[in-house]
């Protein structure tokens, strides 16, 4: 969501992108607005659906994490590439990605 225009995105395509059903996306949304992180309103475009919104405290809670996320990806996956061609296993994982 911290990429997404608005730092908003729709609860059916935040399911997706999440791979989860939606109301398991909801069960989510619903613990992160508890905390403060998440704030849900109704998509102004067809008053149908909701988006979830990242809010100011959920965006400082993402910036906090952020170094120890990276650098625990880096621990558990790069550091145990050694010799391997990055750019390469870029490439497969941008073929992947693709095919998702």
């Amino acid at each position: 969501m911290s990429e997404a225009p608005g730092s908003r995105m729709r609860m059916s395509e935040l399911a997706e992108v999440c791979n989860l059903t939606l109301s398991g996306m909801t069960r989510v949304v619903i613990r992160l607005e508890k905390q403060g992180f998440v704030q849900r309103v109704r998509c102004e475009e067809d008053l149908r659906g909701w988006n979830a919104v990242l809010t100011e405290a959920g965006l400082a809670r993402l910036r906090e994490a952020w170094p120890a996320h990276l650098a625990s990806v880096r621990r558990r996956i790069l550091d145990n590439l050694a010799g391997c061609d990055l750019a390469q296993l870029a490439s497969a994982l941008r073929h992947i990605a693709k095919a998702c």
